[in-house]
């Protein structure tokens, strides 16, 4: 089992959450991968969870129905959150909020295709108190298998 180069799945993910329009990142992904991007905001980590899920469901990322898929970006979700809350995936409880901008990454990141599908999340934005000026850029990433 090699873990090609060319095919870092998180790697993707954070550039892709990292990017803007205007920065204008140049990669090309393997052909059969899907993506989506967005922005979440919020003092509660279960809209974060809501906002990132709804987003792969529509874009097709993951299946709907059925629970498998939506389980491992669930655990990919949760882990890139850990990442930016730094172990308490905590938002509002402890008087703090996110402005996130997320990317979810599918595929296979290996040269053997038997390895099947992973999933990648990544987080990246600021984090801190509800206050405008009271935040500090943070960033997450999980990685899991589908």
């Amino acid at each position: 089992m090699v873990l090609a180069l060319e095919r870092r799945i998180g790697k993707y993910a954070v550039l892709l959450a990292m990017g803007t329009e205007q920065e204008g990142f140049s990669f090309s992904l393997p052909e059969q991968w899907g993506t989506c991007v967005g922005k979440v905001g919020s003092m509660d980590s279960q809209k974060v969870v809501a906002a990132i899920e709804t987003a792969a469901k529509r874009e097709g990322i993951i299946k709907s129905d059925g629970y498998r898929e939506t389980h491992a970006l669930y655990h990919a979700i949760m882990d890139a959150l850990s990442g930016v809350t730094r172990g308490q995936v905590q938002l509002g409880s402890l008087m703090r909020t996110v402005g996130l901008r997320f990317a979810v990454v599918r595929g296979n990141p290996y040269e053997e295709l038997e390895e099947g599908d992973w999933i990648a999340v990544a987080l990246y934005g600021t984090i801190g108190a509800p206050v405008r000026g009271s935040e500090h850029e943070t960033i997450g990433l999980g990685i899991n298998h589908i």
